[in-house]
């Protein structure tokens, strides 16, 4: 939503006898919906900056109400599943999901996996006609390092289970409960995302003290999606594959070692911003790129057929997404102060 450019500067005026008063721009309470005589909650940060937004409105819809979908057909697998997937991470604690006919026991039962698959997420009410799920976490106790700290291990974890794969050629075992647990660290993290834009103080608490950081963890949080998928993808493709060239094996196993190492770097850095660290962590990981693509293509037909070669493939792609990482972390690093990093020459 477009507030307009109201300016930046507000001259302080005098109200009665001992109180002063600045005026709010007309775009923002527009945008807000503001009358005279309406409450405006603030919050201090320890910078002394100022944050206010418009205090809830007794009475109103929120939080409390339920998510109601009102379903009307079963046909298609997976619509109710996105549906409260969906809800869970908007910010929504209650879905309620309602029907004129009986559900189908495959659709409840897709809605119970459902609830499983999410963080803090339980079923509290099922008739035939009616199920309601109730989210019970407290977002404040869900910091976005944290998360982001979990979510490095499970990528790690898809990372040393390739490895496994590639050393004694037998199938996963891990590679289910493992995409499973991403996908519940993910919607989590899109959840307290969406709750850190509508509350500035939960935002501070759980580790953003800058709203504008905002748009840097929704980058951070879609590229480790993107990671994550690769990842899922590179088991899989092992995990299909047989005949092995053991030269192209060992260069694959070379370049997932490398990403290893990167995204501990990079998320590192994520974490505790250093400019130097940063740095060190983007030249890293535009090396990783330029060493997968150069052993993808020095790989042949056997190395194709066997999958290494598109294996190969998804883990330059996963240094992609490393770079973009990479290159969040050295803007915050960057926003932090005026520290000087000498740049040696090639």
């Amino acid at each position: 939503m477009a507030w307009g450019t109201p300016s930046r500067e507000r001259r302080v005026l005098k109200a009665g006898h001992s109180s002063i008063a600045v005026t709010l721009p007309k775009p923002w309470a527009e945008a807000m919906n503001l009358r005279p005589g309406d409450l405006i909650v603030f919050d201090q940060n320890d910078d002394g900056a100022l944050y206010l937004r418009p205090a809830p409105v007794a009475g109103a819809a929120g939080a409390t109400s339920p998510y109601l979908v009102q379903a009307q057909s079963f046909e298609t697998p997976g619509v109710l599943e996105r549906l409260v997937v969906g809800a869970y991470r908007v910010g929504h604690d209650a879905i309620e999901i309602r029907s004129e006919t009986p559900i189908p026991p495959e659709r409840v039962e897709e809605l119970l996996r459902t609830a499983r698959r999410l963080i803090g997420v339980s079923v509290v009410a099922q008739e035939p006609n009616r199920l309601v799920l109730q989210n019970f976490i407290d977002p404040s106790k869900y910091g976005l390092p944290q998360l982001v700290q979990r979510m490095k291990m499970i990528l790690i974890a898809f990372l040393e289970e390739s490895e496994t794969l590639l050393d004694r050629r037998t199938r996963s075992r891990r590679l289910t409960s493992l995409d499973e647990e991403s996908e519940r660290v993910l919607a989590l993290l899109v959840r307290q995302l969406f709750l850190a834009s509508r509350d500035w103080s939960l935002a501070r608490r759980i580790g953003c003290p800058d709203p504008r950081q905002l748009l840097e963890w929704r980058v951070v949080v879609h590229s480790l999606q993107e990671l994550g998928r690769l990842l899922s993808e590179i088991t899989e493709l092992l995990n299909a594959s047989r005949e092995r060239p053991a030269a192209d094996t060992a260069a694959l196993r070379a370049r997932l070692g490398d990403v290893k190492v990167g995204l501990k770097a990079v998320v590192d850095t994520l974490i505790r911003p250093s400019l130097g660290e940063a740095c060190e962590a983007y030249a890293q990981v535009a090396a990783l790129g330029f060493s997968a693509r150069e052993s993808a293509d020095k790989m042949g037909v056997t190395a194709r057929r066997a999958g290494l070669h598109a294996a190969t493939v998804a883990t330059q792609r996963s240094a992609a997404c490393l770079s973009t990482l990479a290159e969040v972390a050295v803007d915050r690093a960057v926003s932090l102060g005026n520290e000087t990093v000498v740049v040696a020459p090639a």
